[in-house]
């Protein structure tokens, strides 16, 4: 009798631990669902399925699913991206190692097409993949009287890392291929100042291409990496892997639960991977001794510049390397925009939340300090970008009035918000200053 009790007992602690779970599994289902709802703005279970790993609501900004050292060395352009698909549907890093959907020189087809190029560095060459995708410019550009009924190309030189003359080597380059051109739109000043710095600071030339980018390849090339780089790319690649099996489980969840708990899981793999490749860009910037057996030479300076000289030097080969981009392109009547791009750490009257916060700054980042003393040398020079007729554009405050989060890292980076603001801000900035130079051409 006593054992029947207990067997009683024990079904009803079952019965009531299983209707628990139950309501705990139904709970958890309905708050996925609500998470899901708010985050991608559709019901998970009727929402649209797609293979764009981009479209999965994991920020992948920066995160390099196919390899961890993609830049390869370009005798002219310094480095590029290795030729390779791209995880977004429709673009490749093309021939010449740009991403786009096209390989260059790209001719025109027909008589009515409009050839945009976009230069500079990876905030430039998410500007590209935005516009391709979403055709901001080319809204207001259409608005100019003669351009109503042109189809518009956009075409991007920018890749991560590149700053001053990198840009104006590639416009030269490609010019030299025959590549047409109807407007070219850079956007910098960012690189130019933070990566110089870090050229300043291992005694080499601010002109040269950024060590961050050339270092490990010419250790590799030299077989000279030091030992826990190596480690870290290791450990960097077991996260990619763990990425990508997160992103494929990701697409074929049948519960919005399933959806929350991978999500959760492949973001923070995600944030790991960010901080390893913060430990490696330190650790492949210790430049090894020299012993004579290097194949790569890389201009350097006797000792480190003060930052008054250096910041200077910066700002003065940003400003004259702008102006000869200008002068080329005006002998053939190509209109140049150059915009100088916001960032987090030069500080303007943008109130920024928590959780931006979180995101946005990093106290142990080599960048803030260059921006802060980087960014004023820049703007000192422009009144001699005007008075050489470039068409500049301070765009330091865009963000001012966003409520939203718009960064997406810790170094310069803007998410979908952030691309929307930057992108609709440079794109009036030029319909009214074609209108403007329309209005003084009937004068």
């Amino acid at each position: 009798m006593k054992n029947f009790k207990l067997i009683k007992q024990s079904q009803e602690i079952i019965k009531i631990a299983a209707v628990n779970l139950a309501l705990l599994l139904v709970f958890l289902e309905l708050g996925s669902v609500g998470w899901y709802f708010l985050k991608h703005k559709q019901f998970f279970y009727t929402r649209q399925k797609t293979q764009d790993k981009s479209a999965l609501g994991i920020n992948l900004e920066g995160v390099r699913l196919n390899q961890s050292i993609v830049e390869r060395f370009h005798p002219f352009f310094g480095f590029v991206q290795k030729p390779s698909t791209d995880f977004r549907p429709g673009f490749k890093v093309n021939n010449y190692g740009f991403i786009s959907p096209y390989d260059y020189p790209l001719k025109k087809t027909k008589k009515n097409q409009f050839i945009i190029g976009v230069f500079g560095g990876s905030v430039a060459s998410n500007y590209g993949i935005f516009e391709v995708q979403n055709k901001i410019l080319p809204r207001y550009l259409k608005q100019v009287p003669g351009l109503q009924d042109k189809e518009f190309v956009v075409l991007s030189f920018a890749t991560g890392g590149y700053k001053q003359p990198q840009q104006l080597l590639v416009l030269n380059y490609f010019l030299a291929l025959g590549q047409e051109l109807d407007m070219v739109v850079n956007i910098d000043g960012f690189n130019e100042v933070a990566l110089s710095n870090l050229n300043n600071k291992n005694k080499i030339d601010l002109a040269m291409p950024s060590i961050q980018h050339i270092l490990p390849l010419t250790q590799l090339a030299n077989n000279s990496l030091s030992v826990k780089a190596m480690k870290t790319t290791l450990r960097i690649q077991e996260t990619k892997t763990k990425i990508t099996q997160g992103l494929e489980s990701l697409q074929h969840c049948s519960l919005a639960a399933c959806d929350a708990l991978i999500s959760v899981y492949v973001q923070n793999l995600v944030n790991n991977y960010r901080k390893d490749t913060i430990a490696f860009e330190k650790e492949r910037t210790k430049l090894q001794k020299d012993d004579g057996g290097s194949v790569v030479y890389i201009n350097t300076n006797k000792s480190v510049l003060e930052d008054s000289a250096a910041f200077e030097k910066m700002a003065s080969n940003w400003a004259k390397s702008s102006i000869f981009m200008h002068k080329v392109l005006s002998a053939s009547n190509v209109p140049y925009f150059q915009v100088l791009q916001p960032n987090q750490y030069y500080q303007t009257k943008r109130v920024f939340g928590e959780s931006e916060k979180q995101i946005a700054f990093n106290k142990d980042t080599p960048y803030a300090k260059a921006v802060e003393i980087g960014y004023p040398a820049l703007l000192s020079k422009f009144p001699n970008l005007k008075k050489n007729n470039v068409d500049i554009l301070n765009a330091v405050n865009v963000f001012d009035k966003s409520k939203d989060a718009v960064y997406v890292d810790s170094c310069c980076h803007y998410n979908q918000a952030g691309e929307v603001v930057f992108s609709n801000y440079v794109g009036r900035y030029i319909l009214e200053s074609l209108r403007k130079d329309e209005a003084r051409s009937k004068k």
